[in-house]
């Protein structure tokens, strides 16, 4: 049993939160007195996942897709509607797109991966924000990746997408620091999770000897911290950035 840490009463919302990271912090979360609203583009999978969980904590299902800002407006408004308030933001929708040499990768695909990872970032802090300002109170977690931090060759799009989530996290984060709202990134090493699908072995493979514990992060490891970085005890620290790579970032 995981050491439970206080989100009684909290409202959260989790993009991306039908399975994988996304998944395991909603759990977590849950299991921490928190109400969860799952924003997801793939409503069976939310729904799914909603279900599985309802006996251990409220949790609806809201349609989003985070690379539209009327879209994010819209599931804001819907989840205001049943929580009343938001206090707790968790950015983690994401994808890691294909794998090709920088000159070789494909417009679309770059595009595509910065407008999710990135853009969607943006949206839902932009969307979300004021609200937080209002009620003087907000945890914004945002999953970036250890790719943003070192850049992962034949993954530029995901390596750039994930570097932005972290100056855009040390940004807010400066704007907010006069409230009590703490905004900070995650970067974890890979866990195998469905992103996986969309690489290759080799690529795995090399991910995998980067990381000197020897394992691939588990995703109860990173909700784990995430639920640390949404609670009331991280009141000081923000703009920062938490690793969670197994070693292979130390600084």
């Amino acid at each position: 049993m995981a050491n439970r840490i206080d989100l009684a009463g909290r409202k959260a919302v989790v993009t991306g939160g039908a399975q994988g990271i996304g998944r395991a912090i909603v759990e977590r979360f849950l299991d921490s007195g928190a109400a969860v609203a799952i924003w997801d583009r793939d409503m069976p999978a939310a729904e799914k996942a909603a279900k599985e969980l309802e006996k251990r904590g409220k949790v609806i299902v809201v349609s989003s897709d985070v690379t539209s800002y009327a879209d994010v407006e819209r599931a804001r408004d819907e989840t205001v509607k049943s929580f009343q308030r938001i206090d707790i933001l968790v950015n983690n929708a994401g994808i890691a797109g294909p794998n090709f040499n920088t000159w070789e990768y494909p417009f679309e695909a770059w595009r595509n991966v910065l407008s999710i990872n990135l853009d969607g970032t943006f949206n839902c802090c932009r969307a979300l924000t004021p609200a937080m300002i209002a009620q003087n109170y907000g945890r914004i977690v945002n999953i970036a990746s250890i790719a943003g931090k070192e850049g992962n060759a034949n993954a530029s799009a995901y390596s750039a997408s994930k570097a932005g989530v972290i100056a855009l996290t040390k940004s807010l984060g400066k704007e907010l620091a006069n409230y009590d709202i703490s905004v900070n990134c995650i970067t974890p090493a890979a866990a195998r999770t469905a992103i996986f699908d969309q690489m290759t072995q080799p690529f795995i493979d090399f991910m995998l000897s980067k990381i000197p514990r020897g394992r691939f992060v588990t995703v109860e490891e990173i909700a784990s911290l995430a639920a640390f970085c949404a609670s009331a005890d991280c009141s000081f620290t923000t703009g920062a950035v938490f690793d969670i790579s197994g070693g292979r970032a130390t600084y």
